[in-house]
This record gives C-alpha cells, structure tokens and sequence, in this order.
C-alpha cells in the first residue's frame, strides 16, 4: 500500500497528480496528516508547489473542458476525503486517455462526482438566495453563513457584482472564516473577537448601526403583510428554503 499524503488543498491534490507521472507510483490513496495510517503502509510526503499545480491544470486543459475543470474544484469544495481521491482517480484517467472522459457516465468515479458537483452547486446557488446582511455601525455590511459545503469561494464573484458598491462580509461560522469586500477586491479573514452571536448570526448591539433593527422589523412586517395564511404550505416551504438556514433569515 502506498499513501500519499498532502495538505488537503485543491494545489496540492493538483502536485499529488504531478508527482504520480515524475514518479511512476499510483498512491493506493490520498490523505491528510492527521489520518491514522495502518501499519506496513508505504508513504510520501507532496510539497505544494504552485508552479507544479500549474503545468497540471495547463495539461488537464488539453484533455477536459473549462467547465469539467470547474466541476472538479467545486467537487473538492465539499470536503469529502472520498472525492479527493475519485477527484485524483479523475483526472488520473483523463490524461491516461485519447480523448475526453468528460461525459462517459459508465466509469463509477466520473458519474459519483457529478452527483457530487450538482450537491455542491446547489447548495452554493442556497447561499446566494439566502443571506441577510446587517449594516454595523462602521457601515460594514455582515452576514453568517453555515454551508453544508465550503461554497462560498464559488459564491463571491456574485456578491461582489451584486453588491458592487457597498463593503461586506460574510463570516462562515462552520468553517470559523470570511471573505471581507473592500469595494475594489474579496480577501479571506479571520474573526479573533467576534462582534456577534454565532447561532444566531445577530450582531451586538453595540457595533449595530443605529437604524438596523427598524430595517430589520420593516422586513418582517412586509414579509408577514404579503403572507397569505389560508394558503400557507410549510411542507413546501421547507423544501424550497430548508429549515437549517432559517436561523441566519431575519423574516424566520
């Protein structure tokens, strides 16, 4: 058996693939530092390397479209130790072939990711639809987050176009990380001291701005005045916008 172990970034799987081919070794599997290895296990160690992860995704463009390309990223966001290795066994068999694996949904790992990606992508098109902002004090836009999946990398470029010309955040509480838009670019930030309640997503008063919670109930009465009780479905209400987001909503 043979394990290659990586850091568990989409980089490095893409390094993992590299140094498969300038090796020779096809690792049994691919796993993280803190997996428990069994004993008699053959290991190696991949460096990250950006140049190496480049010249992967160069080669992979040659053999597979930019949108499976994507579906490979997207599949990788949803923090399974499975898909990396069907994501690895992928892109394995895509350069080993004449022409494009893409759509022959015969092969077991090709048809598991595209279950995999269409579960990452709907919940990622979720958060697009279900965040709420609160404007801080500083005139900072905030909203929690609680993805099944790591999404929001793939959700940004539609905030920032949406949202072009106010600064927000929004703080992963799963994941314990933001993305903060400064009104030119999106970074990633980390939270020490946070100003709000993470079960909730409520922030502290005391860093609200002043008309916020009367925003917050005119929302509220204009979601209960365009409700119509005698025709009220929660069945399919839960099924359209399921109950685990409805703590972040301020209409729930």
């Amino acid at each position: 058996m043979l394990y290659f172990i990586y850091d568990r970034t989409f980089e490095g799987l893409l390094c993992a693939v590299f140094d498969t081919f300038s090796r020779k070794e096809i690792p049994d599997r691919l796993v993280s530092e803190a997996t428990n290895i069994p004993l008699f296990t053959d290991t190696y160690v991949v460096v990250t390397e950006p140049g190496k992860a480049e010249r992967v995704l160069k080669g992979l463009s040659g053999k597979i479209s930019r949108s499976a390309i994507y579906m490979l990223h997207a599949s990788f966001l949803s923090e399974s130790e499975e898909v990396e290795n069907t994501i690895f066994r992928y892109i394995y068999k895509a350069f080993r072939a004449d022409k494009s694996i893409e759509l022959n949904f015969a092969d077991p790992d090709i048809l598991e990711l595209s279950k995999v990606y269409r579960k990452v992508t709907r919940e990622a098109e979720r958060m697009r639809q279900f965040v709420r902002f609160q404007k801080t004090a500083d005139g900072v836009f905030f909203a929690c987050v609680e993805p099944r999946y790591n999404v929001m990398p793939l959700t940004l470029d539609f905030f920032e176009d949406r949202f072009a010309d106010q600064q927000w955040l929004i703080y992963d509480v799963k994941r314990h990380k933001g993305w903060f838009y400064n009104l030119q670019t999106t970074e990633e930030v980390r939270i020490d001291n946070p100003g709000f309640d993470a079960s909730s997503g409520k922030l502290n008063r005391d860093i609200m701005d002043d008309n916020e919670i009367d925003f917050q109930d005119l929302w509220k009465q204009y979601f209960k005045s365009i409700s119509i009780k005698e025709r009220e479905n929660l069945k399919l209400q839960r099924q359209h916008m399921p109950e685990r987001f409805w703590k972040f909503l301020t209409e729930k």
